[in-house]
């Protein structure tokens, strides 16, 4: 029976992943890229396989632009199937063509108890629960490891990003968020609410919000996001 990692490149999928190939673990590693990560998501999946020695396997699905053009529409907080459909839908579908599976999934100790997020297609398994690990205990092994993770593995474009990601978005990214500002013009659709907060909807009112020196509160905290949270496991 084959054992699989759902790994999308974060800290705690690799922290998992890294430890049980310590631990003498057979498994390969299950990815299910949107189409939309910042530069160095892919390289650093390909790496971890690479330096696990592990198969990595990518199921195919549709990107997030793909999906946009078909439904002429951004996901949004009322309409939440990007990650239902890029990332879930492709990964029950591997489990459906592969029964006898068992899916390790990187939620941790100090997390809401959520059982098989992906259907009943496969065994579970959650190391980093198993482990008793909570966010301090991966932080902790990665640095002990001096192995980086990707600040971000979610969407440039997520809909559930914070104001200050944004604004490094705009900073770091700008080709990336004018692809945002574009999608937004074609569609008539913002990503964000227009009642999330005080701050325009769209992208390009936004921006120019962040050019006129507009402070986003807390855009230095480093605090841990929450939201799609499958997109960052």
């Amino acid at each position: 029976m084959a054992t699989l990692v759902a790994f999308s490149g974060g800290k705690d999928s690799t922290a998992m992943a890294y430890r049980m190939a310590e631990l003498g673990s057979e498994f390969s590693l299950l990815f299910t890229p949107t189409g939309n990560e910042l530069p160095g998501v892919a390289e650093h999946v390909q790496a971890t396989a690479k330096v696990l020695g592990k198969p990595l396997i990518v199921p195919p699905g549709p990107t997030l632009a793909t999906l946009i053009e078909t439904f002429g529409a951004l996901p949004n907080n009322r309409q939440r199937w990007c990650t239902r459909m890029i990332k879930i839908e492709p990964c029950r579908a591997y489990l459906l063509a592969n029964p006898g599976s068992t899916l390790c999934v990187g939620l941790r100790a100090d997390e809401e108890e959520r059982q098989g997020m992906y259907g009943g297609q496969a065994s579970y398994r959650f190391p980093l629960r198993e482990w008793g690990w909570g966010i301090g205990d991966v932080l902790g092994y990665l640095n002990e490891k001096g192995i980086a993770v990707p600040p971000r593995t979610d969407c440039a474009l997520c809909y559930d990003q914070r104001l200050g990601d944004w604004k490094n978005l705009l900073r770091q990214y700008p080709e990336e968020y004018a692809k945002g500002e574009a999608l937004e013009d074609a569609t008539g659709h913002t990503f964000r609410s227009p009642t999330r907060d005080t701050w325009p909807a769209g992208l390009r009112a936004m921006r120019l919000e962040f050019e006129r020196g507009r402070k986003v509160r807390g855009e230095d905290d480093d605090c841990e996001k929450t939201a799609c949270r499958v997109c960052r496991l």
